[in-house]
């Protein structure tokens, strides 16, 4: 990550790096809260956080919407941010505060069809391929799938183990049949990556939480390696120790874009299109709401019912009797 440019803000760096390890947040999230709390103090000419308060948070909120257009989820992911930085850094209650709230209307998601998901999956080869049967067949967002690890894969139950997923929670997933020969096989490749860095001295992968302290050898072991890794060694952020991590998630983006292009899919794709094409297509098929809320690992059935408008069919994906 780079380092802030002012004193300040390093200085809130060094504190949301601290507070952020404790929790066991990703370095994602930090990297989002510290693009926001940068964000709010150049807003405010440079002042000091614990010099302001509910009235600039509140001031800083509202301009995104009225002077930014931000959508809600980009006003709300600001606020957190905020309420974060005060709430954990600062040590002070924040209050309340009410800005004026984005009225812009909440988008469908973008789904494929069948035919377009199939069309667009051939296109793509190797490592990118698997990955986006798994992101299509298991319904799995892009970090979770990049993030797997050998020990996550069930193929006796065929099921998938998806850790500290959005929300820190745990769930299981289908591993798809279909991919299994492929995936066995892409297993046997990746296990040689391993045991060639074993020994030149490496082959260690990053533990999550306290685990690496805990479990000492865990790190060399293959049922904890990455079944997507990078194709190179590269510094530890967190420990600057050489180790193999998952594969760059902008690579299989770019892929995905392209495959799409070359497919000729007037949509906007991304990686997280066949998540939503995976919900959408089990609704299709009749299963019940419920289960596909639980395979997606969506808190609220009011979230997974986002696909059923998608499908046109009526609340809970329900057939009118005239129909």
């Amino acid at each position: 990550m780079n380092q802030p440019a002012s004193p300040l803000l390093r200085e809130l760096a060094r504190a949301l790096h601290d507070v952020i390890r404790v929790k066991h947040y990703s370095p994602r999230t930090e990297r989002v809260y510290l693009g926001w709390i940068e964000r709010y103090i150049l807003f405010h000419r440079g002042r000091h956080p614990r010099d302001m308060g509910a009235a600039q948070v509140e001031t800083f909120l509202t301009h995104l919407v009225v002077n930014e257009n931000a959508a809600a989820a980009t006003q709300n992911q600001a606020f957190f941010a905020l309420l974060f930085l005060y709430r954990h850094i600062l040590e002070r209650d924040l209050g309340p505060v009410d800005p004026i709230r984005s009225q812009r209307p909440a988008r469908l998601p973008v789904v494929l069809t069948k035919e377009e998901t199939h069309r667009l999956i051939e296109l793509l080869t190797g490592t990118h391929k698997l990955a986006a049967q798994l992101l299509y067949g298991s319904g799995l967002r892009l970090s979770e799938c990049l993030t797997l690890r050998v020990k996550d894969l069930d193929f006796a139950r065929l099921q998938i183990t998806v850790h500290d997923g959005k929300g820190m929670k745990d769930r299981l997933t289908l591993l798809p049949r279909a991919i299994i020969p492929a995936l066995q096989e892409h297993l046997c490749r990746v296990k040689q990556i391993h045991l060639d860095d074993l020994r030149r001295g490496y082959g260690k992968v990053t533990l999550p939480f306290a685990l690496e302290h805990k479990y000492l050898s865990a790190g060399r072991e293959w049922a904890w390696q990455y079944i997507f890794p990078a194709p190179a060694l590269t510094p530890d952020p967190r420990t600057n120790l050489l180790r193999r991590s998952h594969l760059d998630p902008r690579a299989l983006q770019q892929a995905v874009k392209r495959a799409a292009h070359r497919a000729g899919i007037e949509k906007r794709v991304t990686c997280h299109t066949f998540r939503h094409s995976f919900a959408t297509h089990l609704l299709q098929n009749g299963y019940d709401i419920h289960a596909v809320q639980s395979l997606l690992g969506h808190k609220s059935v009011r979230t997974t019912m986002i696909y059923t408008h998608v499908l046109k069919r009526g609340p809970l994906a329900v057939r009118s009797p005239l129909d």
